[in-house]
């Protein structure tokens, strides 16, 4: 991409109804997940839901599934909507150290919920942050402060934090830990466990918050564009030479041995892949919704879920689906025994689904909705 955008206010604000359909359908996803009806997929006696189980799970180490896109999607998401929203602030009339210190205290408080998450289970204060919302807290600040930076510049950053971080895992001398692509016998483990005070920490690196840097920024990038004057065409043609160089390059890097995918540790493979689909999707949805007005209406389904993105991922994350569960369990139970244990267990899972998304449509409806 070149360097030749306009500045995104002065080409005006406007509402890209793909961007809120994509922040929409991920969330609702990762509500789905969180009834576990996912898991469930494995039960059958399918080859077709086996195999969608398989895709709905993510990959224990070397190699990727759709669901290790899910959280990529998401970061990627937040990058694309900074341009609109600090477009939006300035509309407003907020001053540029106004929104300054927004994203600044944002970042902090998506850093503080991301963290206390894991002292929920245990009932006490546990020093983790592989949390999805802590490593945002990071890659939202940077990309936010590069967001006036020219294509050029943002790119080139990418391209030297991938490097840095890749040869940081093949040189990190620490004896145990200087295996770069070994599940627990690298720097992120080392990492993790000098982090969490503990000999064996889990195989997710807190640090892959640097090299997941790159799927907000690239979000940033994208949201630029859509932002600009330029035709629906030409946006089209830049997202899929993008997404595309970026999936020849992450796969190449793979298929000739020289960086795997794997993404516990985000390696710099998996960082090209990950943001290559994202792009290439945000392309898809942009086409389908905005400029071939496919789903001018429909996306209204999942864009109820986006604009309470933050909550609802809280809502399910905290564990508040367990008692709307244990609501269920005996109405499914009268009404579906005769679908055997798993029927069962499948219409409770849909029925809290189904509940995590009227929830966000009735916050919709009334016009409620939880910033950071």
């Amino acid at each position: 991409m070149g360097d030749n955008i306009q500045n995104p206010v002065a080409a005006g604000v406007y509402r890209v109804n793909s961007i809120d359909f994509f922040r929409g359908l991920t969330m609702f996803l990762l509500a789905g997940e969180s009834t576990h009806l996912f898991g469930l997929f494995d039960k059958f006696d399918s080859s077709f839901m086996q195999f969608l189980g398989t895709q709905f799970s993510h990959h224990e180490w070397h190699g990727i599934h759709f669901w290790d896109l899910i959280q990529p999607f998401f970061m990627f998401i937040v990058g694309v909507s900074i341009p609109f929203a600090v477009a939006n602030r300035q509309k407003k009339g907020d001053s540029d150290q106004l929104i300054r210190r927004h994203a600044f205290k944002r970042s902090f408080l998506l850093l503080f919920i991301g963290w206390a998450i894991y002292c929920i289970g245990p009932g006490k204060i546990v020093w983790r942050f592989q949390d999805v919302l802590a490593q945002l807290s990071v890659t939202y600040l940077v990309a936010f402060l590069i967001r006036n930076k020219s294509f050029t510049f943002q790119l080139i950053f990418t391209g030297v934090i991938l490097l840095l971080i890749d040869l940081a895992y093949r040189f990190f001398p620490v004896e145990g830990f200087n295996n770069p692509w070994v599940d627990l016998h690298n720097l992120g483990a080392w990492v993790n466990n000098k982090i969490e005070g503990v000999d064996k920490a889990s195989s997710w690196a807190t640090l892959n918050f640097v090299s997941t840097t790159a799927h907000t920024v690239w979000g940033v990038m994208c949201g630029k564009l859509l932002m600009s004057e330029k035709s629906p065409k030409i946006k089209i043609q830049w997202m899929l030479g993008a997404g595309l160089i970026s999936l020849i390059i992450g796969f190449s890097l793979d298929a000739m041995e020289i960086t795997p995918i794997i993404k516990k540790i985000a390696t710099s493979a998996f960082i090209f892949v990950s943001g290559g689909w994202a792009i290439l999707v945000l392309c898809l949805f942009y086409w389908l919704i905005d400029v071939k007005r496919y789903f001018a209406t429909g996306y209204n389904m999942f864009k109820v879920v986006g604009m309470n993105s933050i909550f609802i991922y809280l809502f399910f994350e905290v564990g508040f689906v367990k008692p709307i569960d244990k609501f269920f369990v005996p109405f499914t139970n009268a009404l579906f025994s005769w679908m055997g244990p798993l029927g069962v267990q499948v219409m409770t899972s849909l029925a809290i689904w189904a509940t995590l998304w009227y929830l966000c449509y009735w916050l919709y409806k009334n016009k409620i909705f939880f910033k950071i």
